[in-house]
Parts: structure tokens; C-alpha cells; sequence
């Protein structure tokens, strides 16, 4: 498994589309660390075969690489599989705006690349959860969703609709994006707009996540 990230950056709509953030990864070293760290193996499905094995990342032409192999190398790691992965948590987190990356997912069986948001500093799932994308396999769609308490500790995950598929060019690179607002969160593959996630009135607890208690987020990209 073989993900390219070109760019990702960040754009503020509510300041005229003015670019506060952006990462082109063309430092000379791996990537820049006052920026990004590599994910620490977890006990998640998404985590648990992460390492920091140098051979699952390179920087190549202003692209980040990122690898999974089969683990024949570390002998005193007990995985079968090594995952690269690089977040920002803890250094760089976003409020609201625009938020895209560019990226190219090679297939392979197994393969779940993503590129996603979680609230800085809260326990999940209170703090939210927002997938830019998603991709499984070799499938020709990328998955994008919000989760929340109201989606997972309440299971209400059609009222509104937190979860939709886009089509995309398999084994090319594609723009991903998600705009964040006080009242609705849309997300886009390829400048198109796939859906969005609004605000709405309801007596349950954490309708919508996204500005509840000024929440930011952090990126995640494995």
C-alpha cells in the first residue's frame, strides 16, 4: 500500500478565502516536526499496526509518502503489518474554514487510508470526529462522515445524514476538502460538493459537534 499526500492547507471562507496554513512538503528533512509527528502504535482498527519504522515514509518531489508492508525487518516488532502515519496533534489544530489535501491512494487488499479531523485536547467521541475521506480496497469511492456523541452514544446517523460517498479517479490524484461553519459542515472531492452536515434543532445532547465548546481539531493523515 502506497499514499502520496501532495498538499494540504488550510483556507478561511469568513476572510475572503485568505490561506493561513499550508504544508507542501518540500522541506529537505522527512517532514517538519514543529508540524507533524508520526502516530504511535494504538489499540484502534486504525492504529494498531502504526510505526515509526523509517521505511514506511519518505519524502519524495514535494510528496508525502506513506507505506504499509508487511513486517519481514523489525523482528522484535510482533505485527504482521507496519504503517506509516502523521498527525498534528498537539501543534497545529483548525477552527473553522477550509481544510484540503491532495493525495493519491494506491489499492491494495485491506488498504483504509484516510485523511481526518479529531477535537484537540477531548475524549472521543465528545470531541467529534470529522473523515475528509475515507477508501477501502480498491473501490472507485472515497467515504466521507461526521461523527459525534449524537452519532455514536445515540446512534442517530440519518437525522441528519452524517455520512456520504463520492466517486473518484482510482490510482490519481484527487483534491479532498471539507468547509467548516458555525452552522453546517460541507465537504467536496474535487472542488464538487458531496454533502454537508447542518446544524438542527433537537432536545438530545450534541447535535452537532463542531463548535460545541470551541472545539478545534487536529489533522490526521495515515
Amino acid at each position: 500500500m502506497l499514499l502520496l499526500f501532495a498538499s494540504c492547507a488550510s483556507l478561511i471562507p469568513v476572510q475572503k478565502n485568505k490561506l493561513i496554513w499550508e504544508e507542501n512538503f518540500n522541506q529537505k528533512k522527512i517532514f517538519d516536526t514543529t508540524r507533524w509527528s508520526k502516530i504511535p502504535r494504538g489499540t484502534s482498527d486504525w492504529d494498531r499496526h502504526m510505526s515509526d519504522f523509517d521505511s514506511c515514509y519518505a519524502l519524495r518531489d514535494g510528496k508525502l509518502i506513506l507505506r504499509g508492508i508487511n513486517n519481514t525487518t523489525v523482528k522484535d516488532d510482533t505485527s504482521r503489518y507496519l504503517t506509516g502515519g502523521v498527525f498534528t496533534k498537539d501543534k497545529v489544530a483548525f477552527d473553522l474554514g477550509r481544510i484540503e489535501i491532495r493525495a493519491k491512494l494506491n489499492s491494495a487488499n485491506g488498504a483504509w487510508p484516510a485523511f481526518w479531523m479529531l477535537g484537540q485536547g477531548k475524549k472521543y467521541p465528545g470531541g467529534g470526529e470529522i473523515d475528509i475521506m475515507e477508501r477501502l480496497n480498491d473501490d472507485s469511492i472515497v467515504y466521507q462522515t461526521v461523527h459525534s456523541s449524537y452519532t455514536i452514544d445515540l446512534n442517530i446517523k440519518d437525522n441528519p445524514k452524517h455520512s456520504a460517498t463520492a466517486p473518484i479517479t482510482p490510482n490519481e490524484f484527487n483534491t479532498y476538502a471539507v468547509e467548516k461553519y458555525q452552522d453546517s459542515v460541507v465537504f467536496y472531492v474535487n472542488d464538487k460538493r458531496t454533502f454537508a452536515y447542518p446544524r438542527i434543532e433537537t432536545d438530545k445532547k450534541i447535535s452537532f459537534p463542531i463548535r460545541m465548546e470551541n472545539i478545534i481539531y487536529f489533522l490526521i493523515c495515515n
